[in-house]
């Protein structure tokens, strides 16, 4: 027996994300895994084009490829195949850090037609859950943004100081705040809020690897505890990161609605406590915020 392979239908089962343009880089093809990955629905994109809002690709220092150095673009003039780690815009408003590949699509007469992207999830993150499997959720999960609270916080800095003190294992704390978050929570609500800290939260976690951990400290101030870092790779790591955030954005009765941050980081010391430590990583913070927000101090 004969089986006639309907493509979408395979495409549609596929994990990763899948999508195809024209020559004008219209979206004429959405698949399920993109649907997943992205949140956004076949509905939603079929018929517009891939920088109206939608992916919006940033490599990790901010630049906006669909303005410049477009990948889909490039192939739709050279014909050339490319692979590249970027960062796509989520429909909640985060970004997810995916590995992007890109094919051009050609007539029976070898003329570029179209263009095909696969993408896929290129996060390095554990699901907290799984890191908290022998603890009690609720002792140590935010309700609302389901990463570490400040209670779990404060026992990862303990454990992280006790390690550094006796294996002389290093990690850096870093402490930062969203810029005029208040202003941002009354100007359009508090759901609106609410919005705003997951965008950021998931927008940190895309730029973590398995073995550093993010704590909702409190209200809008966030933790982050990173191991096995050099004090030379700190300013490239920060500025990712506040780039990374600056770059997120929701979309509020058609308003774009975004936010900045500001940070303050710091290596351990042996003599520190988990008081310390983050005083001096919340100073440090401050710092940042006195001096307009959207930067980063390291001290």
């Amino acid at each position: 027996m004969v089986f006639e392979i309907n493509h979408e239908l395979l495409l549609d089962n596929l994990f990763d994300g899948v999508y195809y343009v024209d020559r004008d880089r219209v979206i004429t093809y959405w698949n399920k895994g993109a649907e997943r990955l992205t949140g956004f629905t076949a509905e939603e994109v079929v018929g517009k084009s891939c920088s109206a809002n939608i992916l919006r690709h940033i490599d990790s220092s901010g630049n906006e490829l669909c303005i410049q150095g477009c990948p889909l673009h490039e192939t739709l003039q050279d014909g050339e195949s490319r692979e590249h780690s970027l960062f796509l815009h989520h429909k909640s408003g985060h970004r997810l850090p995916v590995r992007i590949r890109v094919a051009p699509i050609q007539d029976e007469e070898g003329e570029i037609v179209g263009c095909v992207e696969i993408f896929s999830d290129n996060s390095d993150q554990l699901d907290i859950l799984q890191q908290l499997e022998d603890v009690s959720q609720e002792s140590v999960l935010d309700p609302g943004l389901k990463i570490g609270n400040r209670r779990y916080g404060e026992k990862i800095c303990k454990t992280r100081l006790y390690e550094l003190q006796t294996f002389q294992t290093p990690f850096c704390i870093i402490m930062l705040d969203i810029d005029d978050f208040k202003k941002a929570n009354d100007r359009y609500g508090h759901l609106v809020g609410d919005q705003t800290l997951e965008m950021v939260a998931r927008s940190l976690e895309s730029t973590l690897r398995i073995s550093d951990t993010i704590i909702r400290w409190g209200g809008d101030e966030f933790i982050l505890l990173l191991s096995a870092v050099r004090a030379e790779e700190m300013e490239e790591i920060l500025n990712r990161i506040r780039v990374i955030v600056d770059k997120s954005f929701i979309e509020v009765n058609g308003e774009v609605v975004s936010v900045t941050i500001s940070l303050g980081a710091t290596f351990a010391r042996a003599e520190d406590s988990v008081e310390s430590l983050v005083e001096r990583a919340d100073k440090l913070m401050y710092q940042s915020k006195n001096a307009g927000g959207n930067r980063f101090t390291i001290g």
